[in-house]
């Protein structure tokens, strides 16, 4: 993240006192949206740093816990308020905003300034096949609720199908810390999979104790601006006339991953679309695979059950999502126009859910 996006932090303070203090809500919000976006960057840059330490195993686990640190804790505290639209609108945004906008963005960036870029397309048709399976989990319990109505039925099948997402996640991370194997055809070696902690940062320049606590102090940060964000969304949104979809969708997913966007589009733009790849791709199965269950299994203990039903047009955005990435990573090539094309995506997505009523949501 570049150095001058630190100067926002300024603004995490102001928007825990206006809040304190009864300030505009509207005043309240911007100054805590600010206010987050380098701390989501401190949350990032730490987990890398402690997880450079820790090994292949460790640190894959800790930058899968802590890799959308700042997005889960903004979801669980508008799912403590019961703000189911706003939690699943996060979800979807997070979602098409990782292999939308900001994919979109790295490759219009990277294939301007370096011509046509190559990528290793094995390790992106894995991230393809989890979107997919992804869209599935969030598919099946939305169309049991439309053709039965059952709201006490879909929870218990949402519970169950957050699990199976889980355990899929699980395994893709052992995966990608142990590899397929040594050996794929007649003994020809293969090489090992790149584990997280290896493709989201490099060797680490902090002390392990100084990471961890800019991990800790950045953590209680976040919750503490979050917040004063969640409780603001309500009067903002009735004060603008925005739709708390809207700001699910397009506003809370850049807030708390605008460090790591930048990241994306850096490495692209110095031709490093391995990397680009590997931090949009990432990011985009966590959210469905990792943060939606445990949404999920959170709601039950705050005794505000949360089912994996979303709306059908954001399952059809999701769709589109993950067969445009996986159409354009199938080839291992990639060039500025495709980069258009998903940026031409997300903009529509934006300006339709802009006019979109809020949906009932269970």
């Amino acid at each position: 993240m570049p150095g001058w996006l630190y100067a926002l932090l300024v603004f995490a303070p102001l928007a825990v006192l206006g809040h304190a203090f009864g300030a505009p809500p509207i005043t309240v919000f911007a100054a805590a949206a600010l206010g987050l976006i380098p701390l989501a960057g401190l949350i990032g840059h730490a987990t890398g740093q402690v997880a450079g330490h820790l090994g292949p195993h460790a640190g894959g686990l800790v930058n899968a816990t802590f890799g959308n640190a700042a997005e889960l804790i903004i979801t669980l505290l508008a799912l403590n308020q019961g703000l189911f639209v706003l939690v699943k609108a996060s979800i979807t945004g997070s979602i098409i905003g990782n292999t939308l906008l900001v994919l979109g963005l790295s490759l219009l960036a990277g294939g301007w300034r370096n011509g046509l870029m190559t990528f290793d397309a094995r390790m992106t048709s894995l991230n393809s096949t989890l979107m997919l399976l992804a869209v599935a989990g969030l598919l099946l319990p939305s169309a049991f609720f439309t053709l039965t109505a059952d709201t006490v039925r879909v929870e218990e099948v949402s519970v169950p199908l957050a699990a199976i997402l889980l355990l899929s996640y699980a395994a893709y991370l052992l995966f990608v810390v142990r590899g397929p194997g040594p050996v794929t055809r007649r003994g020809t070696p293969r090489p090992r999979a790149a584990a997280p902690a290896v493709v989201r940062g490099d060797s680490p320049e902090w002390s392990i104790r100084r990471g961890l606590a800019t991990l800790a102090l950045a953590t209680v940060g976040t919750a503490v601006v979050s917040e004063a964000l969640v409780d603001s969304v309500e009067p903002v949104t009735a004060q603008l006339g925005l739709s708390e979809l809207f700001v699910g969708m397009i506003v809370i997913p850049i807030v708390g991953n605008a460090a790591e966007n930048w990241a994306a589009v850096r490495a692209a733009w110095r031709n490093v679309l391995d990397l680009t790849l590997g931090i949009t791709a990432g990011s985009s199965t966590q959210i469905p695979l990792f943060v939606a269950p445990v949404l999920v299994f959170t709601s039950l203990a705050v005794a505000r059950p949360m089912t994996l039903v979303f709306s059908p047009l954001e399952l059809l955005v999701l769709a589109l999502s993950a067969l445009i990435f996986a159409y354009i990573s199938s080839d291992g090539e990639s060039h500025w126009l495709e980069g258009v094309l998903l940026l031409a995506l997300y903009f529509m997505t934006a300006v339709v859910f802009f006019w979109y009523p809020e949906p009932v949501t269970t």
